[in-house]
């Protein structure tokens, strides 16, 4: 008989006939070295993430973007270019050259109403602005790595699962086979235990292949083609407490996803600050010598330059940064409804997931466990048919394939959670309340 435990649910029953034919494969079979029975080293959460922050390329991109604001910072913060001009005139005419003049001046501006420091303004508050940008693509990340390793931790699950099927498959076959023989059972019942069993192979391969397909998703985050790695399956079934949605709205306040908005009103602001001085003119100023030939004299020069109607020029700038500015809040407070529209969905889910799991470890698959106990005594006694024993083995398959997809529901429920909050949600302190 199955012995069936949760939340790692396995077989303990092997048949004798098992046991021999996996001998023989192995004494047949050629050597197999060493290091192929090295089992795959464990692999955490913590290891994944850890990892993919250190490989993963989409996160270098914002280095390069911050290379390019010290740049920018480096040429706001310059001062205005001072010129060297060098001017001849009347050096070829009817008189050859005679009234030639030269002329070697400096130039520049003299900027006014603070531009140089509302450059500079300008290009922190991106940097900024990029922080938080650079938080927020490191949360998508580890959003993803997080949902992936729940895959693979419910692929091992349902690997197992499916192992433990055809187990049960074998276990039923061998006794139908033992009535069969005695006369107590029809032929037709063994050919249903021999496509049951062939149906739950084939199921189990799925498995593995599935398996086999989240656990190179999962490897490729750090840019591993290999995936070797094994995991704790059993790490599915933690699945922890529902918590106060309160606390998690707050801890989504507080996050980068509406904090950004704050940089980038900053650095609209900058930008409007910007343009504003631009409706201030700046002086252009020359000081040079003059030689004239003519006269045989040298001169001190000096000019200045003061463009006109400035400010009208500058209020379409005005205009636009001030649209910019003033649409981000609406902006933000759209983004704020999403947001809590996602993790109120979010929430409700983990919460619904979380209590399926306790029941489904608390109560049915325990009675269920005893129900399949039960009708196999009695199947092998000759009270009960095969259907009945079928249908108790399915029944307590569906339960473990539920807790499966319950638990893994709660766990991306989770990562969603923790990437709109940034907050862990075990973080969160738990009322008696919430652990009854």
């Amino acid at each position: 008989m199955c012995i069936l435990t949760t939340p790692s649910v396995r077989c303990l029953y092997f048949s004798m006939g098992l046991l021999a034919t996996a001998a023989l494969v192995l004494l047949l079979s050629p050597s197999v070295s060493a290091a192929a029975l090295v089992p795959p080293s464990p692999l955490s959460l913590q290891q994944a993430i850890r990892r993919t922050l250190q490989r993963n390329p989409s996160l270098a991109v914002f280095d390069f973007r911050d290379r390019a604001l010290s740049g920018r910072a480096q040429t706001a913060a310059l001062r205005p270019a001072i010129n060297l001009d060098a001017e001849l005139e009347n050096f070829a005419g009817s008189d050859g050259g005679e009234n030639a003049e030269f002329t070697v001046a400096l130039s520049s501006v003299i900027e006014l109403d603070g531009k140089r420091d509302a450059r500079v303004a300008a290009v922190n508050s991106e940097r900024l602005l990029l922080d938080m940008e650079r938080q927020i693509r490191a949360l998508d990340l580890l959003g993803e790595i997080t949902r992936r390793f729940v895959r693979v931790l419910a692929g091992s699950e349902r690997e197992a699962l499916a192992s433990d099927a055809v187990r049960l498959a074998l276990d039923t076959l061998n006794a139908v086979n033992a009535r069969v023989s005695a006369g107590g059972a029809p032929q037709a019942e063994k050919w249903r235990a021999q496509a049951s069993l062939a149906r739950a192979r084939l199921a189990l391969n799925g498995a593995q292949q599935a398996l086999r397909a989240d656990r190179i998703a999962l490897a490729a985050m750090w840019g591993d083609l290999s995936a070797e790695f094994s995991v704790a399956g059993s790490a599915l079934y933690d699945v922890g407490v529902a918590g106060d949605f309160a606390t998690f709205f707050q801890w989504l306040e507080e996050s980068p996803r509406l904090a950004r908005f704050a940089s980038e009103e900053r650095v609209a602001a900058a930008q409007l600050r910007l343009a504003r001085t631009s409706a201030s003119a700046d002086i252009g100023w020359s000081l040079g010598v003059r030689q004239s030939r003519e006269t045989d004299s040298t001169s001190l020069v000096a000019g200045v330059i003061v463009p006109l109607f400035s400010g009208n020029r500058a209020r379409g700038e005005i205009a636009s940064a001030q649209a910019v500015l003033g649409g981000i809040s609406p902006e933000r407070e759209a983004a704020r409804l999403n947001f809590y529209t996602q993790l109120n969905r979010a929430f409700s889910l983990r919460a619904q997931a979380i209590d399926s799991v306790r029941q489904l470890r608390a109560e049915i698959i325990p009675a269920q466990m005893r129900a399949l106990e039960e009708t196999e005594r009695y199947y092998r006694a000759g009270r009960y048919g095969y259907q009945e024993w079928v249908s108790a083995r399915e029944e307590l398959l569906d339960a473990r394939r539920a807790l499966i997809d319950e638990a893994t529901r709660a766990l991306l429920a989770a990562a969603e959670i923790e990437q709109l909050t940034a907050a862990s949600v075990s973080a969160q302190p738990v009322s008696p309340a919430t652990e009854k």
